[in-house]
């Protein structure tokens, strides 16, 4: 493996059946081999991600004091500002590191009907209301707006893949309609100091939901794939493009044709930590939380997977990860 693929998705949304095959049949190629592709022609507006980029920075250029007035509630919640030393992503798969060395802001549906699937007890954590600074005004609909972009992206990557698995080309969109996708605001610090021993920005970890989408940023210290051979490769970081890996719920769907992949993000160099200081934006697609997830590709293989539920296969997992390392 030389690198992640980086796929052309502008045939797909605008050729006929041939060129969106061609298209899925790359990104099967991209998800069966490594479970990471670089997606180009995306129809995202780059200013969008210019915008969130600036609001951002801002946000988290503002005092801590401020920063923690809208601090997360609790662990199982995506939600408000997450300050150092509050998330250990690698104790999600059963990992014991030092604590990942960033900041967080994050999201989920701004705005959901008054229906009990969005106000019973199942609808939560998925639906707790965000956290709006009051000292960053613009950080609100500079996310909203890159929020709607992503969730447009996020169907058109949900028909790339069933096209690509020869399934019905709404199945995954379909289980999208009562999404609580999350936007995550990755800050990560140029570092004041030596880290702990076997602290990484961000430890090494498979996402939970069904895919995620990033905006990487190209400065030191960055992300890192680990390969189906073992070797470790850094994820590009191209203009206009997003980075976009498979999490273990389509892994499941899949019955492992499809392998959500470990990685993490880097500690910059020793002669490089003055221009580390780095952002990404990450979009972690989460669909209905009552949709079952069983395996649709095991005709002639053993089902490795039982069923399971959106809800029950990821809440208990993501707080593992949010909290502090012991």
């Amino acid at each position: 493996m030389s690198g992640v693929p980086v796929i052309d998705l502008a045939p797909f949304r605008y050729g006929g059946a041939v060129d969106r095959e061609r298209i899925a049949a790359q990104v099967a190629e991209a998800c069966e081999t490594l479970g990471f592709l670089v997606v180009s022609g995306h129809g995202v507006p780059a200013v969008d991600g210019e915008a969130l980029y600036q609001a951002a920075h801002e946000f988290f250029d503002r005092p801590l004091a401020e920063k923690l007035t809208v601090r997360r509630p609790r662990n199982d919640q995506n939600r408000g500002y997450i300050p150092y030393g509050e998330e250990t992503l690698a104790k999600m798969g059963g990992g014991v590191t030092p604590a990942d060395y960033k900041e967080v802001f994050a999201i989920g549906p701004d705005q959901v009907p008054s229906e009990p699937y969005y106000t019973g007890p199942l609808a939560y954590p998925d639906f707790a209301p965000n956290l709006w600074p009051d000292g960053s005004p613009g950080l609100k609909p500079a996310m909203l707006s890159y929020y709607d972009g992503m969730v447009n992206l996020a169907r058109l990557l949900g028909h790339a893949y069933a096209v690509a698995l020869g399934m019905p080309e709404d199945f995954f969109v379909e289980r999208l309609t009562g999404h609580s996708c999350q936007l995550r605001l990755l800050h990560y610090p140029a570092p004041a100091g030596e880290l702990a021993p076997g602290q990484l920005r961000c430890g090494v970890h498979t996402d939970l939901g069904l895919t995620t989408i990033l905006r990487n940023e190209a400065a030191p210290g960055g992300l890192e794939v680990r390969t189906r051979g073992g070797e470790w490769i850094a994820a590009p970081a191209i203009p206009d493009t997003f980075v976009v890996n498979i999490g273990d719920l389509m892994m499941r769907w899949t019955n492992d044709r499809w392998r959500s992949t470990p990685h993490g993000v880097a500690v910059p160099s020793a002669e490089a930590p003055a221009y580390s200081r780095r952002l990404s934006i990450g979009f972690f697609v989460v669909p209905n939380y009552d949709a079952e997830v069983a395996c649709i590709d095991a005709t002639d293989a053993v089902v490795k997977y039982p069923p399971v539920t959106v809800r029950d296969y990821r809440v208990d997992r993501f707080a593992a990860g949010a909290g502090a390392a012991e």
